[in-house]
């Protein structure tokens, strides 16, 4: 199934406002989409720490958001795989190498750098880009459209830094 270029967009929205739909209301999780908590409720369980006060708290919404996880995981390998037949494991993406180097230890370093950031951040602010921004927004938080702003800034600044020849 080809989708036009100029309708991708909007049934990629359709499909994400369904999504959010589907995860608040009562058929779904109940719940807003997010899935920091499900990184921190892996970690726990996977390290032993699973008798503290912070894991008890984050219990209910974790175990969901792991099985989120992996929703979203054979999703994106159903729609790379069948789909837009796009799949491809590499270790150093083609944008990697053009811009940085060809080193595999080097794009290991910094993806587990970046990953780290990203979850520390999130676990930070009470919440991911995922709980903030598609959540916060869709419900016109305003705390949710102020993260979802800030956050485009910082990914082209970033992106700009990184990969200075863009």
């Amino acid at each position: 199934m080809k989708i036009p270029k100029r309708l991708g967009w909007i049934s990629g929205g359709v499909l994400l406002a369904l999504l959010i739909w589907f995860t608040f209301s009562t058929y779904g999780a109940g719940r807003p989409i997010g899935a920091s908590t499900g990184i921190a409720y892996m970690g726990a369980w996977f390290f032993g720490l699973t008798d503290t006060p912070y894991f008890k708290k984050i219990t209910e919404s974790g175990s969901w958001e792991v099985i989120f996880l992996i929703g979203v995981l054979l999703g994106g390998a159903f729609t790379s795989l069948f789909i837009t037949k796009t799949f491809k494991i590499r270790a150093i993406p083609p944008l990697w190498k053009k811009h940085k180097n060809s080193s595999v230890a080097s794009r290991l370093f910094w993806s587990f750098i970046g990953g780290f950031m990203v979850v520390f951040g999130a676990r930070l602010a009470g919440g991911c880009t995922s709980g903030h921004f598609l959540s916060g927004a869709s419900q016109t938080a305003i705390s949710g459209l102020i993260f979802g702003g800030v956050a485009i800034v910082v990914l082209i600044l970033t992106g700009r830094l990184f990969y200075k020849n863009l």
